[in-house]
């Protein structure tokens, strides 16, 4: 079997594919329309987000029996399409869970406490102990959306704080000993903190918007490490400003391209000005399950979901 390689990945992914007798080519520069010409050659291909694999792209990998994503969606893929035409998806969730629990956490306890803010003044010579006073994670009340690999991933990392963790999925009986599931009525009315952890889908795009935001009982804070296009940036700088949202750590942007490599294709909205420079907002440029260990355990994943299935 054949497999085209889109992206790189970590090293072990070819090593340990062409060990297990498969045929491998790599083309990290050609243009979508120049790959498309090729894929019929190829039983698989291996991608991280580098293009959208839409229905006329499928129909050309006429012998297509699977595709890899090194990460932990496939909104990238018509997945309806592919399976339609029997294709084997395969995606690595497992690979970055832990990594994104650990970047989840480190954001909210660098938001409790200012650190962002405090660094930032200690280099330019300020001493503000009392404007830079933090508050504590204990006693607080977590509502995550989403339970899947991240978000089970995050609230295993918060058992040892003295906290609440509530989960609201659209599966039911997710909630294990670290989150109890609850409705999104019962979530809105009592969370403090809430972290999204969510595909990319029909139902999560433009899902934090004002309505949803005023539907909080309580002012809270907003920590997304899932997909950039769930939050309605201008909706969210106005719960910002209003105090209804008392900050926000995010590591994705509604301003994203599909490929997560790039962010502005024109001029900077004003909202995204207003995120840059607020004190209470942690931006990262989607790296929360983007650590070096991660790297070689989506690879990992990938190769033993391959050979379970094709070996």
């Amino acid at each position: 079997m054949k497999i085209l390689h889109l992206d790189t990945n970590h090293p072990l992914l070819i090593q340990q594919l062409n060990a297990l007798g498969f045929e491998n080519d790599e083309d990290y520069t050609s243009t979508k329309a120049l790959i498309q010409e090729k894929i019929h050659l190829y039983d698989g291909f291996i991608i991280r987000s580098r293009f959208k694999i839409d229905s006329d792209f499928l129909d050309a990998a006429k012998n297509l029996k699977f595709i890899g994503r090194v990460g932990a969606g496939l909104e990238n893929i018509d997945t309806l399409h592919a399976e339609k035409k029997g294709i084997t998806l395969i995606a690595a969730p497992e690979g970055n869970r832990n990594a994104v629990g650990e970047h989840s956490l480190a954001m909210l306890l660098s938001l409790f406490n200012k650190l962002n803010k405090a660094d930032a003044e200690v280099r330019q010579g300020h001493w503000l102990r009392e404007a830079n006073r933090g508050i504590e994670l204990d006693g607080k009340t977590i509502g995550l959306i989403g339970y899947g690999n991240t978000g089970k991933a995050f609230a295993k990392k918060l058992r040892g704080f003295e906290v609440n963790v509530l989960c609201h999925d659209l599966k039911p009986n997710l909630g294990d000993e670290h989150a109890k599931q609850v409705s999104l009525n019962e979530l809105q009315e009592r969370a403090e903190v809430l972290s999204l952890h969510t595909p990319e889908t029909d139902l999560t795009v433009n899902m934090v918007n004002s309505h949803f935001i005023n539907a909080f009982k309580k002012p809270f804070w907003l920590i997304n490490t899932a997909r950039g296009k769930s939050v309605v940036t201008a909706n969210l700088v106005a719960a910002l400003k209003s105090g209804q949202i008392l900050g926000a750590g995010l590591d994705v942007l509604e301003y994203e391209k599909s490929s997560f490599e790039h962010l502005f294709s024109s001029e900077m909205p004003e909202a995204m000005r207003y995120l840059i420079e607020a004190e209470n907002v942690i931006l990262t440029p989607h790296v929360a399950g983007w650590t070096v260990e991660s790297k070689e355990k989506l690879a990992q994943t990938i190769v033993d979901k391959i050979k379970s299935s094709f070996c």
